[in-house]
């Protein structure tokens, strides 16, 4: 147990640690070669020009380095590699102990974090050189929902095929066997974590929020025994919370595609291998209030010629209703925690 705790929590502050020594070189060659949009959004994402939003977050959106996420995502890379050399360099109880790559619980999660991530950095520097269709750049809308489409079929597959898995765990019911349906429940689910993305809008948002929703599934992971899980749930976490460091306002870097597309996309498969994707609206609520609140806005203005919010997503809402973006952020925030702390409970009580 002594073990697990060190290899979990001890893992997650060496991440943080690492994370916040190598921040300044990041962000060094960030603002070196200015890699922040060269000219702010102006058309909404269903069409349409954007006065408020651009009143708020024009001046941020085009002096403000993306890309910060490859900060999460190297740091993980780092050090599930690190130790896995230091533990066949040196072997020993201990160091075998901290390896936490394995082909059960962490490759596929590494594999869809990195994956996704490099993809994402593409998008990001289509939109830093104004390259592309999305706006003020980038991949166009429809080419990125391709991508996560393609990963999230890949996932599917390696579960049922590689893993043998092809259930989830429904709290109080039981496990449920979901036969061939698992493919695209699977894709859709991350589809719906991808949509999710939106919430990278504010400084500190995004960073906060997904700081809680990893904590939430390194703990799941950790009561189910998934220890290796848990602790690359944990790593990500001490990345984020550096990234968090460095993102309260005002922020040195914004996350980037190559941070929400690498997160979201493994928030899914950690569900999943978890069997607790049942709970992850929950646990991943503000993502999923984020996505809805643009559909919802984009539904109104088509069919009724009229807005809900606004500004969408939501939380530019309460920022244009006159909230300081410190009050939404940290009103989010525990949000988040709480109804992290939920999901986690029902899932471990209800298995």
């Amino acid at each position: 147990m002594i073990l697990n705790v060190l290899k979990v929590f001890g893992l997650s502050s060496f991440a943080f640690f690492l994370a916040v020594f190598l921040t300044p070189i990041l962000t060094h060659y960030l603002y070196k070669y200015k890699m922040w949009k060269k000219k702010a959004r102006n058309e909404a994402l269903g069409g349409g020009e954007t006065p408020i939003f651009n009143q708020m977050h024009k001046d941020k959106e085009v002096g403000t380095p993306r890309m910060g996420g490859i900060l999460v995502w190297a740091i993980a890379l780092i050090i599930i590699l690190l130790f896995f050399f230091i533990s066949k360099i040196f072997p020993s109880d201990l160091t075998s102990k901290l390896n936490f790559l394995s082909r059960g619980q962490t490759w596929l999660p590494l594999f869809t974090l990195i994956t996704a991530s490099l993809i994402g950095l593409i998008d990001d520097v289509l939109q830093v050189r104004g390259k592309g269709s999305y706006t003020a750049g980038g991949m166009s809308l429809a080419k990125r929902i391709l991508i996560v489409i393609v990963i999230g079929l890949i996932g599917a597959w390696w579960f049922y095929a590689k893993l043998e898995v092809s259930s989830i765990i429904v709290p109080f019911l039981g496990e449920i066997n979901l036969g061939l349906l698992f493919i695209p429940i699977f894709v859709l689910a991350m589809l719906a974590m991808f949509s999710g993305g939106v919430i990278d809008g504010i400084d500190g948002l995004s960073g906060g929020i997904f700081a809680a929703i990893f904590s939430a599934y390194a703990g799941i992971a950790f009561f189910q025994n998934q220890i290796d899980l848990a602790a690359f749930c944990a790593v990500i976490t001490g990345g984020l919370l550096a990234f968090l460091w460095f993102n309260i306002p005002p922020a040195r870097f914004y996350m980037g595609e190559t941070g929400i597309l690498g997160l979201t996309t493994t928030l899914t498969v950690v569900a999943f291998l978890t069997k607790s994707v049942i709970v992850l609206p929950i646990i991943a609520f503000p993502l999923l209030a984020a996505s809805g609140s643009v559909i919802i806005q984009l539904i109104s203005k088509k069919y009724f010629h009229r807005k809900v919010f606004l500004v969408a997503p939501i939380h530019h809402h309460f920022e244009a209703l006159g909230w300081p973006s410190y009050k939404v952020t940290m009103r989010f925030w525990v949000i988040s925690v709480i109804l992290a702390l939920i999901g986690m409970v029902i899932a471990l009580i209800g298995k």
